[in-house]
C-alpha cells in the first residue's frame, strides 16, 4: 500500500462526521487515531529531502503537542512499500533512534547522507538540517 499524503483531502464534515463513523465500523478511538495518522503523514510528507523533523517536530505541527512517541509509532507501522520519507524524522537529540549499527539504523542514515546530511559521531546537527517552522 502506497501512503500519498499529497493526495489526501482536507477533511469535509460529510465524509468525516459522526454518522459516517458509525457506518464504518471503527470505534471512536480508531477512527480519530485514522485521521491524526493522516496529519502526521502530512507533515512528513512536508520534510524536503536534505532536511530532517524531530518526532517532537511532527507531532506540533501536526497539532498533537506532546505525541512524539505516538509519531514513531505510526511510522514504524508504514508498510514497506510506502513511500513516505520515513527517514528524515530523527530523535531530539539529532540522532537516529534504531539501535546503533542495525539494518534499519544503517538504512536511515544512508538515505539520510545521499541527500547531503552529514553526521559527526552518530549525531546530526539539528541547526543545520532542522525544518525551521
Amino acid at each position: 500500500m502506497d501512503l500519498n499524503p499529497a493526495e489526501f483531502k482536507p477533511e469535509d464534515p460529510k465524509k468525516y462526521g459522526e454518522r459516517r463513523r458509525r457506518r464504518s465500523g471503527l470505534a471512536a478511538s480508531e477512527y480519530r487515531a485514522m485521521k491524526n495518522n493522516e496529519k502526521i503523514w502530512r507533515v512528513v510528507y512536508g520534510i524536503p529531502a536534505g532536511q530532517v523533523a524531530t518526532y517532537g517536530q511532527v507531532a506540533r505541527l501536526a497539532g498533537l503537542p506532546g505525541y512524539a512517541r505516538y509519531v514513531g509509532t505510526v511510522l514504524k507501522q508504514l508498510p514497506d512499500d510506502s513511500h513516505l520519507p520515513w527517514h528524515r524524522v530523527v530523535n531530539a537529540q539529532g540522532r537516529i533512534s534504531f539501535p546503533a549499527m542495525s539494518s534499519q539504523y544503517q538504512l536511515q542514515r544512508s538515505l539520510l547522507e545521499s541527500e547531503g546530511v552529514v553526521f559527526v559521531n552518530d549525531r546530526l546537527s539539528l541547526r543545520k538540517f532542522a525544518i525551521q517552522h
